[in-house]
């Protein structure tokens, strides 16, 4: 699909001949003569009519027979758009099956998550994407495995395991139906391993141009936590908690991508990291779309034209966004970085996952120890503090009101008994319900939870004071109810109207 609509082979043609960038990722184009499939802005020669099939996944493509094509690599394009945008089931399948949850809880837990049986999501996901559950899995672990393979120097079937395939046999063979090549030949073909230490992974993370990388790391710079993030030198380096372990991330923006070095302590966590780290920088937009709605406002056209690409900074951690928003509560931002510094000073640092306990409960001796985070020579970095090590934190860690700190710990617990669902593939309908069922958290709270946390590209927050600030700023109306009103001309990206409005304050 694209927008919401059938693949129409005219337009995605017409995309394909111009190769614009701009519709990668949107969709993938199956060439039947040469059995590969690309993505739109391949540079190679525009393939005859009569030769071309339009999928809406690379999934579909590979489930059709195709392999990946070598020179323009579809699977690293930009992911689509409309995921994001999407809060039907489809949308949130998506969003977790890129952050892993089908390699860790399998097919039947992703379907008890979105709360479908698995036949009926298997049916939804092939009739829009053309494949189920288990290929679109399949082909992100394909492309786990290539990174894997062409940036590190591990083991073949370390590599395996650590991508999420079952059994050596099996990496083997998707491997070679998805590139056609086996393994060791994409190595040699690679770039070759790179220097960084064990259990490194450099990599680019592609994205719709423009991206406009200074308000990024500006928006991001203000609101950094000793410890856990920092920005220097034009790039953001943080923290990561993640499923299998601790890790940290430097994103640098580059010239049509984002590089990226990840240090993991367990490397099964390479696709959840990048996910998260795609989400933070908002890498699966499309600029374009949202500059042109915005841009059709008078008003806001200036602010577009002077900053194109903005992008709205999301979160690697949905419960760290929601302490974060309740200590702004009423407070300047320097206020809320100084409480927060506090709390986070009276949480032990915690202790690596020894990896021999790993070893051994996995019943196999098939991954080394990996390097900590933080050992290459700078300062070492952990994630924000978790919801279980929260809930152990006195109240003297808590220097705010007594009312924001049980909020905190209200939140907490419904993280921690599954009440409450943070994360980008929670239904937003449902956390919007939960999140303002707890006494302290209102419609700003659970508003910028959507935007930063859930991913919402539609949210709009007119009782902002700065939101206000920045709309008089742009000769807007500033009352909240009259501001509400005028910003549905701005939708489905409302959420990056605020951040522009916040600029402009």
């Amino acid at each position: 699909m694209i927008g919401g609509v059938e693949l129409d082979f005219e337009r995605c043609y017409r995309a394909v001949d111009s190769r614009d960038q701009r519709f990668d990722g949107w969709f993938f184009t199956g060439v039947t003569s040469t059995g590969i499939y690309c993505r739109p802005s391949c540079p190679a020669m525009t393939p005859k009519r009569q030769n071309v099939r339009f999928f809406p996944s690379s999934a579909a493509a590979q489930r059709a027979g195709l392999r990946a094509c070598r020179r323009c690599r579809p699977d690293a394009s930009p992911g689509s758009p409309q995921w994001d945008v999407r809060a039907d089931v489809v949308g949130r399948a998506m969003r977790m099956i890129a952050d892993g949850v089908v390699d860790r809880d399998g097919v039947p837990g992703l379907a008890a998550r979105l709360g479908y049986t698995e036949r009926h999501l298997h049916r939804m996901l092939r009739a829009e994407l053309g494949a189920g559950p288990l290929a679109l899995a399949r082909a992100q672990r394909a492309q786990t495995a290539r990174i894997l393979i062409e940036t590190t120097g591990l083991g073949l079937a370390e590599i395996a395991f650590a991508a999420g395939f079952g059994s050596v046999r099996q990496f083997n063979d998707t491997v070679r139906e998805v590139y056609g090549a086996p393994p060791s030949q994409l190595r040699t073909a690679g770039r070759g391993p790179l220097v960084g230490g064990a259990g490194t992974v450099t990599l680019r993370l592609a994205y719709r141009p423009p991206l406009h990388a200074a308000a990024l790391l500006d928006f991001l710079a203000r609101r950094t936590l000793p410890g856990v993030d920092e920005v220097r030198d034009g790039s953001y380096r943080r923290g990561l908690r993640l499923p299998h372990g601790t890790g940290e991330a430097t994103l640098t923006p580059a010239a049509g991508h984002v590089a990226a070095t990840l240090r993991l302590t367990d490397l099964r966590d390479l696709a959840p990291a990048v996910a998260r780290c795609r989400r933070l920088f908002d890498l699966d937009a499309d600029p374009v779309a949202v500059d042109q709605t915005l841009a059709a406002d008078p008003a806001l056209a200036p602010a577009v034209a002077a900053a194109p690409g903005v992008r709205v900074p999301r979160a690697v951690d949905g419960f760290e966004m929601a302490v974060r928003a309740i200590a702004t509560q009423q407070v300047s931002l320097t206020s809320a970085r100084t409480t927060l510094t506090h709390l986070l000073a009276t949480v032990p640092t915690p202790s690596d996952v020894d990896q021999e306990d790993l070893v051994a409960e996995s019943g196999s001796a098939r991954r080394k120890p990996l390097d900590q985070p933080g050992s290459a020579g700078e300062g070492a970095l952990r994630g924000f503090v978790t919801a279980e090590e929260l809930l152990g934190v006195a109240d003297a860690g808590f220097r705010m009101p007594v009312g924001r700190r049980e909020t905190i710990r209200a939140v907490a617990r419904a993280v921690v008994d599954g009440r409450l669902d943070l994360e980008p593939g929670g239904d937003r309908a449902e956390t919007a319900r939960q999140l303002t069922a707890i006494p302290g958290i209102g419609g700003w709270t659970a508003g910028y939870l959507a935007m930063r946390a859930l991913g919402d590209p539609d949210v709009f927050l007119a009782t902002d004071l700065a939101v206000r600030r920045g709309a008089t700023a742009l000769n807007l109306p500033d009352d909240p109810k009259t501001l509400d009103a005028y910003a549905t001309r701005w939708s489905p990206w409302r959420s990056y109207a605020v951040i522009h409005l916040w600029r402009a304050a």
